[in-house]
């Protein structure tokens, strides 16, 4: 996963740089996701992000890679400084503002019934996680709990692009390691 971002890094880096003589710049950010056994590992860069909602509470996976984000973690701000910080979605990476980007890579175990919502900051910024696993576990089928997550984003900011995607864990192949090889677990 981590070739595939810095891939598609070097396309937006190099089509930025073609589309003028100054070589202006375009950034995005991502979040992806490959499933395999039993585990979802998340691909991503930038303040898109990736929740598990589980027992219907959302627990965020990813960190968001904004500078307020990074000053929180790093003691400088608190959450509610954050929150009302002007600069709170200036974006600490991206993809497509430098050659090589640094993807984070999260691995995390999956259950049956989980679902993972993968999105833009377009929903979490005016939709709180547990609104949004509120209105995933009221709505099974996940076409109805996007279509709804989209409609209450724009309801109440409406101001940015909304992405997102709902992925419902069917089945699990439950898995263990033994000297770095993977094995069934019954």
């Amino acid at each position: 996963m981590p070739r595939i971002v810095q891939s598609v890094n070097t396309r937006i880096y190099e089509m930025g740089r073609a589309a003028s003589p100054g070589g202006s710049r375009m950034a995005t950010t991502i979040v992806a996701c490959a499933l395999r056994y039993d585990r979802a590992v998340v691909a991503h860069v930038g303040d898109s992000r990736c929740y598990v909602i589980r027992h219907g509470l959302a627990s965020q996976i990813t960190r968001d890679h904004t500078v307020v984000a990074e000053q929180v973690r790093l003691g400088l701000l608190s959450e509610r400084e954050a929150s009302e910080a002007e600069t709170r979605h200036l974006l600490s990476r991206s993809l497509g503002s430098d050659l090589f980007v640094n993807v984070e890579i999260t691995d995390r175990q999956v259950q049956v019934d989980d679902v993972l919502l993968l999105c833009s900051d377009g929903l979490h910024g005016p939709v709180k996680g547990a609104e949004m696993a509120e209105i995933v576990t009221w709505n099974p089928d996940l076409g109805t709990a996007a279509r709804k997550l989209i409609a209450l984003a724009n309801e109440r900011d409406g101001g940015d692009n909304v992405s997102v995607q709902l992925i419902r864990i069917r089945e699990v192949e439950r898995m263990g390691m033994y000297r770095g090889r993977p094995y069934k677990l019954r």
